[in-house]
Order: C-alpha cells, then structure tokens, then sequence
C-alpha cells in the first residue's frame, strides 16, 4: 500500500536581502515534495531582493494578514532578512506564536536572529552561521556546529553548504510530525559528511 502523500502550508518569512540560496534552495525542495509555501513579508506584493542579486521574489502574503494557525510549518531563510524581521514585533510575534505550536519550524544560517528575538532559545539545541553561535550561546542555547541539528519542532542549519541536508529534513520532520499525530521530535544532531 503506497503512503499518502500529505501536502502542507508552509510560512516563510522573508525581508530584503535574504540569502538568495537559503530561500530558493528549501524553497523550491518543498514546493516539489507538494508544499504549498506562502513568502510573507511586510506587505502583500512588495518586492523583495536577495543580497547576492540572484533572487527577486513578491511577498505573496503580509503579515498582517496570516496567523500562525494558517501553517503547518515554517521557515526562516537566513540572510540580512531576519535581522531586519526581528526589528518588527509583528514578525517577532508570529514566530513566538507559531512555536508554541510545536509544529515543525526550520531556521538557516541567520535564521535564529528571529529565535532569539522571541526569547526562545535559553535551554535549546540549534546551530547557526559562525557569528550567530556566539550570540545563542550567551542567551543560554547549546550550540552545535553541526549541518543539521533537530531540537523538538525545531530544524536549524548553518549555512548554503548545508541546504540539501536542511531542506530534507525539514520535509522529513513534516512527514514525521503527522505520522506522530503531531508531536515534536527529541533532539539529534545530523553529522556532517564528508567534505562539508
């Protein structure tokens, strides 16, 4: 018996200069396993530009008008976006919110700038780009410097050499997080291979 294939909404949070990869990369991983993934940004139909030139993309949603109940997931690109998103308490808000879910939220490279904006992190075991390591670690986050590290609900990752690893197991706890009838996942780290 084939197993159903479950398609979910996904939230994706996003400002200017995004790191153009850290948002197509996932981006396009859960479109093509049947995710439908909804770009939302401060207002509907803004234009927003990756920092490396190689992205432009419309906020398909504002964030004014999505709850976090509207998603089964999210994601948080990493970038000069999420420094920019956790200066807005709406931003800052939506992410406390969605956590208290415990639904399957995945953070890349700067990414956890958000987490940590909401309070979030003391107790949690993540990872993030070099230079955010040091920040969740004072705010009380076991950092590991790892490609993919699982914490409950949470999917975090360091950097673009870490997207495929990322962008799987992010579509992985999705599929994880329905068949445990939507429980979190114990912590695990994801062991990097060789040459990354």
């Amino acid at each position: 018996m084939r197993e159903k294939k479950v398609e979910h909404k996904i939230a994706c949070l996003l400002a200017g200069g995004f790191e153009d990869s850290e948002f197509r990369i996932p981006y396009d991983r859960l479109r093509a396993a049947g995710h439908t993934v909804d770009i939302i940004g401060k207002e509907k139909g803004e234009t927003l530009k990756g920092y490396k030139g190689k992205e432009t993309v419309k906020a398909t949603r504002s964030i004014d008008d999505v709850r976090p109940d509207d998603y089964e997931g999210l994601l948080i690109p990493g970038g000069h976006s999420p420094d920019q998103l956790r200066a807005d308490p709406r931003f800052v808000r939506f992410v406390a919110d969605f956590n208290a879910s415990e639904r399957p939220l995945a953070a890349v490279c700067h990414g956890p700038q958000l987490l940590m904006a909401a309070g979030l992190v003391q107790g949690r075991t993540l990872t993030a780009w070099t230079t955010v390591q040091s920040d969740l670690r004072q705010m009380g986050a076991k950092v590991l410097d790892q490609p993919v590290v699982v914490d409950r609900n949470w999917i975090t990752s360091r950097k673009p050499d870490d997207l495929e690893a990322f962008s799987a197991r992010f579509i992985d706890e999705l599929r994880e997080w329905e068949q445990r009838g939507q429980k979190p996942a114990t912590a695990q780290a994801i062991p990097a291979q060789p040459g990354s």
